[in-house]
């Protein structure tokens, strides 16, 4: 694999630039998954997807690496995590304040237009603890056309 200018729009030296800024030392296989991940532009995508996607643009990677890579990237706020639940979760590309749309049935994620969502303000929390984000996932399922 060629990684001085990868082929899905964002070059070496942004992903470089990209992880050093968030304190990651860029190893080979961050290098290879962040072109992946980030190559694309804002996408929602589960650790099975990263690993097809991986598979299929001769990515050698171990399942546990992605896993490893994935938590990372989601710890120093390059992913943002989605679980929409308990078995299924997604990373976000797009880490700004946000809520989701899930399509059930085609095991999707969307994101949900700022203005078409209105969240009031957070519940206090009890002592001891703090509120770091909130999210809100919509779950859907497609209706079948009538007639």
């Amino acid at each position: 694999m060629n990684l001085e200018e990868p082929e899905l729009g964002v070059s070496r030296a942004v992903l470089l630039r990209r992880l050093r800024r968030a304190g990651l030392r860029p190893t080979r296989p961050r290098i290879e998954l962040a072109r992946l991940l980030f190559g694309r532009g804002h996408r929602h995508i589960s650790v099975e997807q990263i690993q097809t996607e991986a598979a299929t643009s001769d990515v050698i990677v171990s399942l546990a690496t992605i896993y490893n890579v994935v938590n990372r990237f989601t710890e120093v706020g390059l992913l943002r995590e989605v679980k929409v639940d308990g078995a299924r979760t997604f990373f976000d590309t797009n880490t700004s304040a946000h809520h989701h749309f899930y399509v059930e049935d085609e095991e999707r994620v969307i994101d949900v237009p700022a203005e078409h969502l209105k969240v009031g303000e957070a519940p206090p929390a009890p002592e001891g603890y703090e509120v770091i984000g909130m999210d809100v996932v919509v779950r859907l399922r497609r209706v079948a056309p009538e007639g």
